[in-house]
């Protein structure tokens, strides 16, 4: 079976964008993973930040990687204040030009940007999405305040097919993971105070993302994040997944749990 070839998008935005690209680059090197990084897109150019610097140099000089780079804040940017739907269409429609060849997926990993339609349409998209299939919509932020507020005994990650309805394409893998474990049991009675007395408003003025809650549910969700995205590569390389597959969402929970476990024991 030849290689997977896959498009890599992302904003270059913070250490957990890099280590996303990292760790893939690194299972396709050991031979763990049949597929051939084709590209990498950022959206920001190389001086833009510090970690796009790194991001990009890296990519290049240690991995050689074919790097292409469009920066969004600089496209336009009173057009993106002004009607943002038209700005998005005419930055994807340049982006679509820079790619240099045809890809079998594409895999957002940390791209900040909602893509247009004519993206969509033009490149099988994954996108990761920090909730359980049928779970809250939103930045990973919104779905964690979502997740405190009902009181929720369990979450997880999934990887869903992008569409032009934002969050709403098919799941295609998926990982859960309870909210109701030992560590958790002191954090959701000391969050319960707080709610019950100035409700998720006052949670979220009075402690914010620092709430040791709401670091926790995050801290459990990014260590699942890698292992589902290098699964579900895995599972596409080897045709145990297919773009058009119309059958339920495949439950990587045991698989992503093993895999964090190993990685586990290798740190120590």
């Amino acid at each position: 079976m030849r290689p997977l070839r896959i498009g890599w998008f992302t904003t270059a935005r913070d250490e957990a964008s890099f280590k996303l690209l990292q760790v893939v680059y690194n299972e396709v090197v050991k031979g763990n993973l049949n597929l051939n990084i084709s590209y990498v897109f950022v959206s920001k150019e190389r001086e833009e930040t510090p970690m796009a610097r790194l991001f990009i140099d890296t990519a290049e000089k240690e991995m050689g990687l074919r790097v292409i780079t469009f920066s969004a804040l600089k496209f336009k940017p009173e057009l993106r204040k002004e009607n943002i739907e038209f700005w998005r269409k005419l930055y994807h429609h340049e982006i679509l030009q820079r790619i240099p060849e045809e890809v079998d997926l594409g895999m957002l990993a940390g791209y900040m940007w909602i893509v247009s339609p004519e993206f969509c349409e033009k490149i099988p998209l994954l996108n990761l999405h920090p909730a359980l299939p049928g779970g809250p919509k939103g930045t990973w932020q919104e779905v964690i305040w979502q997740l405190i507020s009902a009181r929720s005994a369990e979450t997880g990650i999934m990887i869903h097919r992008v569409t032009t309805e934002l969050d709403e394409g098919p799941p295609l893998t998926f990982v859960r993971f309870s909210l109701r474990t030992p560590e958790f049991e002191p954090l959701w009675i000391e969050t319960e105070k707080i709610l019950l007395k100035y409700h998720l408003k006052g949670l979220r003025e009075k402690e914010g993302e620092g709430n040791a809650l709401f670091r926790k549910i995050r801290s459990e969700g990014v260590k699942r994040e890698l292992p589902l995205i290098v699964l579900t590569l895995k599972y596409f390389s080897e045709g145990r997944i297919a773009w058009d597959c119309q059958a339920l969402p495949v439950d990587l929970t045991r698989e992503v749990d093993n895999y964090v476990a190993a990685s586990f024991q290798n740190i120590k």
